[in-house]
């Protein structure tokens, strides 16, 4: 009992609101099941093997494939994060994920986007981008196969960008379009220009620094080790962890 892990009262206060309703029968006690899914993904277990403390391992695999389907975890980090995020500045990023054996045969694509799994110099992964507040906690999120490029993430994440003052990112996102689109917005870029630019591009190196909490926030998130490698084929339930695990660590 002393090695596993419990959610608190006033965590699950925190989840409460973001709960779908019960129909019929009520459901079996949220704070066991909710544990025990936490305590599969961080350790990256396979669900059969999860403690007996938890109840029986399907309730736990039910509850998270119906809950990830309704897109339920994306709602409570999404949610926690209106209500504490400190938006002035937006860092953005992105990581790559490690693709098992497991989920990296790519001969079956299901669905229009298929796996959004890739191969790059790295091995078989998968893309996560992201944009964090200025203490690097986790705003929003988009994933691509590992091989597309850094503009994809942030054109995809600029539509949710909260109205900020900063955006802090490296020489990645280095493109004229990215910093029209942001000033556009009525956010100052501070991203480093490529060495391959004819002009040079200013910036303030001393608020640039403050970019190193995203890559923390990276770090903190592959703590989770279903986050860290991808044992899911299903693109749903990688978001899913990604999305359990942010909430978990940052919001709670």
């Amino acid at each position: 009992m002393g090695d596993l892990y419990w959610l608190t009262d006033e965590q699950m206060a925190r989840l409460r609101p973001y709960f779908p309703k019960s129909h019929g029968s009520p459901r079996v006690d949220d704070r066991r099941v909710l544990s025990g899914i936490v305590f599969v993904n961080r350790n990256g277990l396979r669900w059969c093997d999860a403690p007996k403390d938890y109840g029986p391992h399907k309730t736990l695999y039910n509850r998270w494939k119906r809950w990830g389907d309704m897109g339920i975890f994306l709602r409570m980090v999404e949610g926690l994060a209106a209500e504490g995020g400190d938006p002035k500045t937006v860092m953005i990023d992105a990581s790559y994920l490690k693709a098992h054996r497991t989920a990296s045969s790519l001969r079956v694509k299901r669905g229009p986007l298929g796996r959004l799994i890739g191969r790059t110099k790295g091995g078989v992964n998968t893309k996560l981008h992201a944009a964090t507040d200025a203490n690097g906690r986790p705003l929003s999120f988009f994933k691509t196969a590992g091989q597309v490029s850094d503009y994809t993430g942030a054109a995809a994440l600029l539509d949710d960008l909260p109205k900020a003052q900063w955006l802090l990112g490296d020489r990645g996102y280095d493109a004229d379009w990215f910093r029209d689109a942001l000033q556009a917005k009525g956010i100052q870029p501070c991203i480093p220009g490529r060495k391959s630019r004819l002009v040079p591009v200013t910036y303030d190196k001393r608020r640039y620094r403050r970019r190193s909490r995203i890559e923390i926030m990276f770090g903190r998130l592959k703590d989770w080790r279903r986050v860290a490698t991808r044992y899911d084929r299903c693109p749903t339930a990688l978001f899913s962890a990604i999305a359990l695990a942010a909430t978990v660590i940052f919001w709670l």
